[in-house]
């Protein structure tokens, strides 16, 4: 069998198109597969299907493929481009690859499928590409998939904030939780941040929403109240990020205590930081440990009250109905307030401010715990990649990844 004639086989060439010629260059080593079309071939548009007549030729172009053996494999063609009367002069579509690509469809899936297992740096050596090429197929892959997404309901969706970089830059990303993927992600923490967002929505999907979970940062609540239809009943203040601050709460009572005592040297609560922050129902301690935490929250310390307001805060979240969930809220409140630990004191008033939406929880049932398990994906994909010094990279490294889009071409 002739090299054309088997490269057209390989490559699934049909007519028009056709090989007329296999080169390999040693010293570069590559293999050169050149292409042409025959000469009655039929065109369309590229835009509309129409039937068009030929208007001229693009220079030569190259396309990456896949390797033979060990050598480097690149197509190479003159693109024909057609003169449509609604379109203009427009590039036909080619078998092969696709618009604007500068690699084979077949050389592109590969790709795809190597960077889903393999960090940019790894499928770069593999692949013998740059890793600016790499990205670019990243890039290319992305816009694929975003176009493919359909509108479909999403009911459940999370907001949270991912760090960047030090000095306090930030990513906003939104969840569906259902899902488990990326739906969006956009730079910075501001209200315009998230108003893109919405933007992304049919107006069924928009009407679909029927609880998002976030933390309290004010310009995702502006941002939500100003798009989503009756935002007051489907923002959901995430209850991890409640015990987050109840946590913080009984540490900063804790430091302060410890500090006292040690000064009269006591040293109860030396290196006990972990057991007052850990729940109980899921916390591993060995023996000893459960009987010295045991003996501090049985104490009359100051930390022992601040951790017993914390848990007390806490299971509001194990009630059904709003009435008793409220009047739970109120015995706590006052508890909190008159308890003479600012720390939890302050707490309180925050969650008394924040109580309307609070309490959504209990008829949603939502959290971002999806969005947490996302998050630890996305400190996968930057911990791969050594860090991301350009923020828009690191956006489609986080959609190429955490998206669960249709990648391939």
């Amino acid at each position: 069998m002739q090299d054309n004639e088997l490269y057209r086989r390989l490559l699934g060439i049909e007519s028009p198109w056709e090989v007329s010629g296999v080169d390999l260059d040693l010293s570069q080593g590559e293999v050169r597969v050149r292409l042409e079309h025959t000469k009655d071939a039929k065109w369309v548009c590229a835009e509309c299907g129409k039937r068009c007549a030929l208007y001229d030729h693009q220079g030569e172009r190259r396309w990456r493929h896949l390797d033979t053996c060990q050598y480097r494999t690149v197509l190479l063609a003159a693109v024909p481009r057609t003169r449509c009367a609604e379109h203009g002069v427009r590039c036909v579509r080619l078998p092969w690859a696709e618009a604007s690509s500068r690699f084979t469809e077949l050389f592109e899936a590969l790709a795809v499928s190597l960077l889903r297992v393999a960090s940019q740096s790894a499928a770069a050596g593999q692949l013998r590409l740059s890793w600016d090429e790499v990205h670019l197929l990243m890039d290319r892959a992305v816009r694929r998939g975003l176009a493919r997404r359909e509108a479909e309901p999403v009911p459940y969706m999370g907001v949270d904030e991912k760090a960047f970089r030090k000095g306090h830059k930030y990513l906003t990303i939104v969840n569906d939780l259902g899902r488990r993927r990326v739906l969006y992600v956009a730079p910075d923490r501001k209200q315009s941040s998230l108003d893109g967002f919405w933007k992304t929505l049919s107006a069924a999907q928009l009407q679909g929403i029927e609880a998002m979970a976030m933390d309290m940062w004010e310009p995702y609540l502006n941002s939500a109240r100003a798009h989503l239809p009756e935002a007051e009943k489907k923002i959901v203040f995430d209850k991890f990020h409640i015990a987050q601050y109840l946590n913080k709460a009984v540490d900063q009572v804790r430091r302060q205590e410890s500090k006292n005592l040690y000064a009269v040297g006591d040293n109860r609560l030396k290196g006990t930081r972990y057991l007052w922050l850990r729940n109980p129902a899921n916390a591993t301690m060995d023996r000893e440990q459960r009987k010295q935490f045991h003996a501090l929250r049985d104490s009359h310390l100051k930390t022992a009250r601040a951790w017993a307001l914390k848990e007390t805060a806490m299971s509001l979240f194990d009630y059904t109905y709003h009435g008793p969930a409220r009047k739970h809220f109120d015995r706590w409140y006052n508890w909190a307030v008159r308890s003479k630990l600012k720390p939890m004191a302050e707490v309180a008033r925050m969650m008394r401010r924040k109580l309307d939406n609070i309490l959504t929880y209990l008829q949603h049932r939502v959290t971002n715990a999806a969005s947490e398990a996302l998050n630890s994906k996305i400190q996968w994909v930057k911990y791969t990649a050594r860090g991301f010094r350009n923020q828009e990279n690191f956006i489609t490294a986080i959609y190429f990844q955490c998206a669960g889009l249709s990648l391939a071409p």
